[in-house]
């Protein structure tokens, strides 16, 4: 089963955090494609507005002001998808970034955790179990983060969360496959990408992100051929340095280096000279 299998027999494409960013992005191209739309959101009044956005390009689109965190809110969520007909995208995609530090905030991390994890949780055991039943082409896709991965300093909580919606996502992947399941798993890891989020930072996109739109070409992209960790490069990181570092933070275990030793002052010179720089 493929990607080709879900275009040919198109359905319903289910995006949380899709009121704006790379959820709205997602929801425009797969309209474009000839799904039919529903959008989940916390903002009424931006899914209203992104749900006008989408009307031009698809004979059906709605909208659920839905908190990802709350079980029961996914499985309503689940419920509206089911009525509109089969689900054949489900993107966990809702995600917040705050403050946190590892010894402090414990608020921050109980809530960054609520959303960016449980909230896939909560995504996955909603939809899931009726896409199995349901037996038809799907796939679900759960945004990640390279600091899920290379975990950087600066934000703990953030990037364990992200972390934990990796080892998610890797193990749907094989659960789905163990059961022979028509549905495919897939884990997105956005580059530098102008959302939301970021222009908070910066009222104009920096010459170094890319737009959601390129982001979300380059996710379907790699969807469609077969790819599981779709790490997304920008216009200031290729493909060839996100493979260095993610292979220089698996070394780090490997070889028993300093925790975080990309950032550590006695091998700062080694990874530049690793990274090629």
């Amino acid at each position: 089963m493929g990607w080709s299998e879900i275009e040919n027999a198109k359905g319903v494409a289910v995006i949380t955090g899709g009121a704006s960013g790379v959820g709205l992005a997602a929801g425009e191209l797969l309209a474009k494609r000839g799904f039919d739309i529903l959008l989940a959101d916390r903002d009424a009044a931006a899914l209203e507005q992104a749900a006008g956005q989408i009307a031009a390009l698809t004979a059906k689109v709605d909208t659920a002001v839905t908190d990802v965190s709350d079980p029961a809110a996914m499985n309503a969520l689940a419920d509206q998808a089911f009525e509109m007909g089969g689900v054949a995208v489900l993107m966990n995609n809702a995600g917040i970034g705050i403050g946190s530090s590892a010894w402090a905030e414990p608020e921050a991390w109980r809530k960054t955790f609520d959303v960016n994890f449980f909230g896939v949780v909560n995504g996955v055991q909603a939809f899931v179990p009726r896409m199995v039943e349901a037996n038809r082409p799907a796939c679900v896709i759960n945004t990640g983060s390279k600091q899920g991965i290379t975990t950087p300093p600066g934000n703990p909580a953030y990037n364990a969360s992200k972390a934990a919606v990796k080892v998610l996502t890797e193990q749907l992947a094989h659960e789905l496959r163990e059961a022979g399941a028509p549905i495919d798993a897939h884990l997105f890891v956005p580059g530098f990408t102008y959302t939301g989020m970021i222009a908070a930072h910066f009222s104009e996109k920096p010459d170094g992100a890319w737009t959601s739109e390129e982001c979300v070409e380059y996710l379907f992209g790699a969807v469609a051929d077969g790819v599981f960790y779709v790490l997304c490069p920008d216009n200031m990181v290729t493909e060839e340095i996100d493979a260095k570092r993610v292979i220089w933070a698996a070394q780090d275990v490997a070889e028993r280096r300093p925790a975080l030793s990309r950032w550590h002052p006695d091998w700062k010179e080694k990874f530049s000279a690793f990274e090629g720089k």
